[in-house]
């Protein structure tokens, strides 16, 4: 793991700009422990703050009102990135989407490498849609577009 910066490199900054998933670690309201979601409406507002959507019905909304300190883990380059941060709401519910949607802005406080020493990623994941590529990619949009105006 590396040294912590206080927020996202340029790089990182940049490909949050476009599609991308992580990995939002939360602490679960009923059993205080860590549980961990991989959600795919995100992007970077600037270097210190990242914004997401989330199903209005999720236990995430609930896990991240009573306890806002989150973890979103991205893979980008050669590196896995461990963004830790406060949550907060942005919008709720976010407007022009089709259905109940809360949107949080994530202050960052730290971002680290979090690979072990020595270890880099020989390529990166990725993810392909299992149900209508047509609607996903039109939900997607919208998602995106109304995170952007929130």
């Amino acid at each position: 793991m590396s040294e912590a910066v206080t927020q996202m490199t340029e790089f990182l900054f940049t490909q949050l700009q476009s599609d991308t998933f992580a990995l939002l670690a939360t602490v679960d309201a009923e059993t205080n422990g860590p549980t961990s979601t991989a959600i795919s409406w995100l992007y970077a507002v600037n270097p210190a703050t990242l914004r997401f959507a989330v199903d209005h019905r999720s236990r995430l909304v609930r896990n991240m009102l009573e306890n806002p300190k989150v973890t979103l883990t991205v893979f980008g380059g050669e590196k896995m990135f461990a963004i830790n941060g406060t949550a907060r709401v942005a919008q709720n519910p976010l407007q022009d989407v089709p259905f109940k949607m809360c949107c949080f802005d994530v202050d960052v406080e730290a971002v680290r490498n979090a690979l072990f020493y020595g270890a880099h990623l020989s390529s990166p994941p990725e993810y392909t849609r299992a149900l209508d590529r047509h609607a996903a990619e039109l939900l997607d949009s919208q998602v995106m577009s109304a995170m952007k105006k929130a």
